[in-house]
């Protein structure tokens, strides 16, 4: 399976500082590029064929005063990326047989550990956190792993879906009903997340998985984007584009600036093709939730609209 790649993270322009950041780990190479990193996307990641051990992609969304929201993010890809790479001081790592969806909620535990003493240890600190979207692809699985509102969508065709639910105080009454989907954009508490890296010492990430099939697209996205764009709007300015994953980060980050940008804004672009890949039969994209996480019958989920509501 060939992989090409893109990202951008842009500062907005009200914020002074970005503290939002991603990872993009091919774990064979293995080729890491991060926010930290700079712009520049290494010329290795454009495209590559996807090797044995899988790639890791990460959004991370930092909060807190000063340069805190900075720190978190930063410190929650780092610890990604050492865990995964086996490179963490206390020698914490992955189990040699264990999954890549294990390793990268292991590296995500860790993540919430070293942000939650971070803040105790240090006054500037205090507070702090971060959220923390994952995707881990190994063969023709692609498996999510989320901890508070940053997004991860699949293209495939003309579909876009919404694979991830935010952990947020708006999503849980509009789960209940209090609150329509519409309310919700402008609601004045739609930026309280009921989860955060480094909030507490216990984590509960949620996770899900997607079949790729060819030709399929992954966005990963902060809430700078999300929030300004409808489900439609960010599928219609990537088939814009032609294919180019640069130009199509560049003009969502663009029209998300253009929105208002009062938040850093940051995308990360995957396509998906290869011989092995299977055609879709149709565009519709069913999304897996692990047994415990499962709130539908069998029927339901199998039924559910492929566009989740704008």
């Amino acid at each position: 399976m060939l992989i090409d790649l893109h990202a951008k993270s842009d500062v907005g322009r009200v914020r002074r500082g970005n503290e939002d950041n991603f990872l993009l780990l091919d774990l064979t190479t293995p080729q890491t590029w991060s926010g930290s990193d700079g712009p520049e996307n290494p010329a290795e990641m454009n495209q590559f064929p996807l090797g044995e051990r899988g790639l890791v992609l990460v959004v991370s969304d930092g909060m807190g005063g000063a340069l805190a929201g900075d720190v978190a993010s930063r410190m929650a890809i780092e610890a990604v990326h050492d865990v995964l790479m086996g490179k963490h001081v206390d020698g914490a790592g992955c189990e040699p047989d264990a999954s890549l969806l294990d390793c990268l909620k292991h590296a995500t535990m860790q993540a919430n550990r070293n942000i939650h003493y971070k803040s105790l240890e240090d006054s500037r600190c205090s507070g702090m956190g971060a959220t923390l979207t994952g995707a881990a692809i190994k063969g023709d699985k692609l498996d999510l792993v989320q901890v508070g509102d940053s997004r991860a969508y699949v293209m495939r065709g003309q579909q876009i879906r919404l694979a991830t639910k935010d952990q947020s105080l708006v999503q849980q009454l509009v789960d209940v009903g209090q609150i329509s989907e519409e309310e919700a954009e402008t609601h004045m508490f739609r930026n309280v997340i009921l989860q955060a890296l480094g909030a507490q010492t216990e984590l509960a990430p949620a996770t899900a998985r997607i079949q790729i099939r060819q030709g399929d697209m992954l966005l990963l996205c902060s809430d700078g984007l999300s929030g300004k764009l409808r489900n439609e709007e960010i599928r219609q300015i990537v088939a814009d584009s032609n294919g180019d994953l640069a130009a199509a980060c560049d003009a969502l980050v663009a029209e998300a600036n253009h929105r208002g940008g009062e938040d850093n804004i940051t995308v990360v672009l995957a396509r998906f093709t290869g011989e092995e890949l299977r055609e879709a039969s149709a565009d519709r994209i069913t999304v897996e939730l692990p047994p415990l996480e499962e709130d539908k019958t069998l029927d339901e989920t199998e039924t559910e609209a492929d566009t989740s509501p704008d």
